[in-house]
């Protein structure tokens, strides 16, 4: 039988704080049983279809709204790079005015790797359509663990892997964990704007004013209940992904939420096992459920940081220039 692949990373310490630097250790977590029993490491995929109790479909009192049209993934420009390709001319242009005004090209990059590279790692995970294939990510959400197919519900899902890159967003210096989280908030809420005009043709402007303002207080609401998990126990994590993926229901599998939990687990470890520079530059991708996370050793992490510092020592451009850490 074919045996997942398997990713490595490490248990890390990072520094995380809304204002300033504070160190942080994650007290208990369900991942260490991997540490100490390596044989027993599953995929947050296997770890749900495992499971053999009877579904309960959730009773959502009303049909969820489908899309009546399919908007496009992202800007014209994000869905064909070519797109966006400037010109010899307009390219020296660019990296003189760069380079004559001292661009802080650190905050500059948060437009199109917050509100970009990462808003569409974000939005794909839990995508769907009806007659359209799901993806494999998409699959792992509304077939393994069976939640309702509905657009409150992916605005759910959106919202968890926005929490996890915030997390490691904060470990940036100040000023630019700000710039990246606003530009990734504000693209997240852009998009569900026009989605909700164009996919479930809602023509109301109060009436999309009104749901935005949910989601948002749902977003705050989802953002302290996991930050209160992250920093006590996988109790408390597990109870907060309960409440807002799982909208509290009473008949879930706990098999099932085990295995998000080990999913959102295993994502932080491999954010904060990259440097600052590496996922300043949007080298992230959220670790496909069917995957393996599996901690590795401190030569393996050396040799890691190595080769960022080797892949960035050619990137020479004023428009490439950073401040950030290849080492943390």
């Amino acid at each position: 039988m074919l045996r997942p692949q398997t990713r490595l990373v490490y248990t890390p310490i990072r520094l995380l704080s809304q204002t300033s630097r504070a160190q942080f250790q994650v007290k208990t977590s369900i991942l260490d049983k991997h540490r100490t029993q390596p044989d027993v490491v599953e995929s947050p995929t296997h770890m749900a279809q495992e499971s053999h109790l009877p579904t309960v479909e959730q009773d959502l009192k009303i049909k969820p709204r489908q899309p009546k049209a399919k908007a496009p993934f992202l800007s014209k420009a994000e869905d064909d790079p070519n797109n966006a390709r400037l010109s010899l001319f307009k390219e020296k242009l660019g990296q003189w005015i760069v380079s004559t005004f001292s661009i802080d090209m650190d905050k500059s990059r948060s437009g199109p790797v917050g509100g970009g590279i990462y808003f569409g790692e974000c939005k794909r995970q839990a995508l769907v359509y009806p007659n359209e294939p799901l993806s494999d990510t998409a699959r792992f959400y509304f077939q393994t663990l069976g939640l309702p197919v509905s657009f409150s519900q992916q605005v759910q899902i959106t919202i968890l892997h926005y929490w996890i890159l915030s997390v490691r967003m904060r470990a940036l210096p100040f000023k630019y964990a700000k710039q990246y989280q606003q530009k990734l908030v504000d693209r997240i809420f852009e998009d569900l704007s026009s989605r909700m005009t164009t996919e479930l043709g809602i023509k109301s402007g109060r009436l999309i004013e009104g749901y935005l303002k949910d989601y948002h207080t749902q977003l705050l609401g989802s953002v302290l209940s996991y930050d209160e998990g992250l920093m006590t126990d996988d109790i408390t994590l597990a109870a907060a992904l309960w409440r807002n993926v799982f909208n509290a229901n009473d008949n879930v599998d706990i098999r099932h939420v085990e295995a998000l939990l080990v999913y959102v687990r295993s994502q932080l470890y491999v954010l904060n096992k990259m440097t600052d520079r590496a996922f300043g530059f949007g080298k992230f991708k959220f670790v496909p459920p069917d995957q393996v996370v599996q901690p590795i050793s401190k030569s393996q992490e050396e040799l890691i940081k190595q080769k960022t510092k080797e892949e960035f020592a050619s990137m020479t451009l004023p428009s490439q220039k950073s401040v950030l850490s290849m080492d943390e």
